[in-house]
């Protein structure tokens, strides 16, 4: 049974540091702006067990002329629970959100490995590769949502 529902931050550290944050201190799993009222973390349960995290932040980034901008981050899936699509289901629900935001722009920082994966669902990349310390090559990527 698979079921998505809203987390508090610190709950998101059960997948986010072994997916995303293995051998750093537990501390780095702490996103800026994650204790913000903005900012929504999702769960997926898998036989009622955590199985999956996203996190959604009002975040604007200046090379995106929309006003009301979401950005993703934290995207993760235990490995023993990937290829399930519940990346998919994680992703959904994000723009799920986004919507009932009055929003139609979601964007965020895509590892390199990842990209073919939101290339799936139609996202695009956005400028050249950069990297960010300690973790590799990321894209921004993004999506403009329909009502």
């Amino acid at each position: 049974m698979i079921e998505l529902k809203n987390i508090d931050f610190k709950e998101t550290f059960a997948v986010r540091y072994p997916v995303l944050r293995r051998g750093k201190p537990i501390e780095s799993c702490f996103f800026e702006g994650d204790d913000l009222n903005s900012t929504v973390h999702f769960g997926l349960y898998y036989n009622t067990k955590l199985a999956g995290v996203v996190s959604v932040f009002k975040n604007k980034n200046s090379i995106f002329s929309a006003e009301n901008q979401f950005q993703i981050r934290g995207m993760a899936v235990l490995q023993e629970h990937q290829g399930k699509k519940f990346g998919k289901q994680l992703l959904i629900k994000s723009e799920e959100y986004v919507l009932t935001q009055k929003s139609d722009l979601i964007w965020f920082n895509a590892r390199e490995i990842a990209v073919p994966f939101y290339q799936n669902f139609c996202y695009q990349i956005a400028g050249d590769a950069f990297e960010i310390k300690e973790v590799g090559m990321h894209f921004i990527m993004f999506k403009y949502l329909k009502n």
